[in-house]
């Protein structure tokens, strides 16, 4: 009988992975392209960077147009009224980290999410304007286009402008998830008015018109960053806000900065990951999670067995314990990020793995040292130009509000922070004392847009949405490919799961691991929590002759394109 289901069981997990999306390349093939590829989640934003790259535009204009036009299409996750990351790559070499993640606002305190029993209010930091921080997309896109792309400013934004103005096709992943979001979104009457004008949500197939949104992108277009965090925009916001409870003023507007920061390093085996240091808590807990397995014959245990998946899975045990309590804004706190991935520390922390059976977190302790909704995209060009940005709203279509008169959703970024030390944010995550919310500070987060050298040269970039899967969704996609020889298409199609410190569980997707590998994970101790979809992520990566691969994840209606 045991081998009968075995049998029926990999005959279904073919059916699941078979049933996957194909509307990019043929089975399993990526899209290639000889010159340059653009990877998003959204197909006319992707178009978008197409049409600049072609107007000979490089990865950072691209990049720049494709964020503005997310900002239109993409209303779940694509943003003016968020915050994130970029990593780069130049042609000559040079890696970029920018960081436009949002801040929070100078009359931010440390118990504005309390209740009056001094418990923390979800409500609060999630569904009030209260849990918006200062936006930095603005100023993050016109930054890195203006230091390191070619075309005007104009050039990147009337992709968007267009969309919003002229309208685009509502597709029937948008239709229906704005009627899924219907009562949370209609709480404001400037929201219902941009997505329910007639009523109900816009179908599949109907044109969605922004006015409000176009003129709010002119303003970028004409003025810069000081057509957002100044003039009429800013005055929006900040009227805005003084209505509806919220506390970003104009001030706090004119004084955010997105900054550029020193690029995190991983090496592992003869490849070097650059991704974006703290605030992202990405690059520190990868760099812990490899370092941590690179010891064990990854390929010996096959992917996604029971063997492989209890590795893993102790591995970002360990990892998410440190990143949980040590991490925060770096400009207010001091982490001990060398220590933490050292070889002296890690061969500690290693130790604790335990063999072939599940630990448990509440035997295990962030180390002792002295003193989901998210998008991600990426660009290759034909200069060798690489550019992956992750930015969000943090919730899906942020905390629900659109600023009246400028057609931009508010982020829920505030949830971010602790609002109580020891209690869990809307991911779950139990964070501690360096990640308190103080005024001007960077709330942490888990964007990890990466890009991926071997032996010194571009290999690949990738990246997802996902609150704290982010991470371990771009371990598995690297991992995929490097250890398990998948092409870009393949590690990102393949199923996915997750552990992370608190709660104790290892959440993955339906077809993640065979019967086999549920019954021994079980039988080890683990408690497993199935999930429909772990992730929705973007890839490119170069082949020999220079060819280009991109894949847009099969879990969404994105796209890849190039030329």
């Amino acid at each position: 009988m045991t081998t009968e289901l075995n049998r029926y069981f990999i005959f279904l997990f073919a059916l699941l992975t078979v049933a996957l999306p194909m509307a990019q390349g043929g089975a399993f093939e990526p899209v290639y392209a000889r010159h340059a590829m653009v990877a998003s989640p959204e197909p006319h934003a992707a178009k978008a960077g197409l049409q600049v790259l072609r107007a000979g535009g490089n990865a950072f204009d691209a990049a720049a147009a494709i964020g503005f036009a997310l900002a239109v299409t993409y209303p779940a996750a694509g943003n003016l009224g968020g915050g994130g990351f970029l990593a780069g790559y130049t042609a000559d070499g040079k890696t970029i980290a920018l960081d436009f993640r949002e801040t929070a606002p100078g009359a931010a305190t440390a118990d504005m999410f309390l209740d009056e029993n001094g418990d923390p209010d979800s409500h609060l930091s999630t569904a009030t304007l209260l849990a918006s921080g200062v936006p930095g997309t603005p100023q993050g896109l016109l930054r890195f286009q203006e230091d390191y792309g070619k075309l005007p400013r104009a050039a990147v934004l009337d992709p968007a402008i267009r969309l919003a103005e002229e309208g685009f096709e509502v597709s029937y992943s948008l239709s229906r998830h704005l009627a899924g979001e219907e009562k949370f979104l209609r709480r404001f009457a400037s929201t219902e008015k941009t997505f329910f004008s007639n009523g109900k949500a816009p179908a599949f197939g109907d044109t969605l018109l922004q006015r409000d949104l176009g003129a709010t992108l002119r303003r970028i277009r004409d003025h810069g960053a000081d057509g957002f965090y100044q003039g009429e925009t800013a005055e929006r916001i900040a009227k805005y806000m003084q209505q509806h409870g919220g506390v970003i003023t104009k001030d706090d507007l004119k004084n955010y900065r997105c900054k550029y920061r020193e690029p995190f390093v991983i090496d592992y085996k003869n490849y070097q990951l650059i991704t974006h240091p703290l605030p992202s808590s990405g690059g520190v807990v990868m760099a812990q999670v490899l370092k941590l397995i690179e010891p064990f014959e990854i390929k010996g245990l096959h992917h996604n067995s029971s063997g492989y998946a209890q590795l893993l899975a102790e591995a970002e045990r360990l990892a998410f314990a440190d990143r949980n309590t040590w991490m925060g804004d770096p400009d207010f706190v001091e982490v001990p990020v060398e220590r933490m991935i050292s070889d002296e520390y890690l061969d500690q922390r290693r130790a604790l793995i335990p063999k072939g059976k599940a630990g448990k977190s509440e035997n295990v302790k962030p180390g002792a040292f002295e003193p989901e909704q998210t998008t991600h995209y990426c660009v290759v060009d034909e200069d060798g130009n690489v550019a992956a940005i992750t930015y969000t709203l943090n919730g899906s279509f942020g905390m629900g509000a659109v600023v009246e008169g400028a057609g931009f959703l508010l982020n829920n970024e505030m949830d971010d922070f602790t609002a109580k030390p020891g209690t869990a944010n809307m991911f779950g995550l139990v964070q501690m004392e360096a990640n308190k919310i103080e005024p001007g500070k960077r709330m942490l987060s888990a964007m990890t847009p990466t890009l991926v050298l071997k032996d010194g040269k571009f290999d690949m970039t990738m990246g997802t949405p996902g609150g704290p899967t982010i991470i371990t969704t771009n371990l598995q996609i690297f991992l995929n490919r490097v250890e398990f020889g998948m092409n870009i298409r393949e590690a990102i199609d393949a199923g996915r799961f997750h552990h992370q410190w608190l709660p104790d569980v290892i959440s993955h997707e339906p077809h993640a691991f065979s019967f086999d590998a549920r019954r021994n994970l079980i039988q080890m101790g683990y408690t497993l929590n199935e999930r429909s979809q772990i992730g929705f992520a973007c890839g490119i990566e170069a082949l020999p002759g220079g060819v280009l691969a991109g894949y847009s994840d099969g879990r969404g209606e994105g796209l890849a394109v190039g030329y």
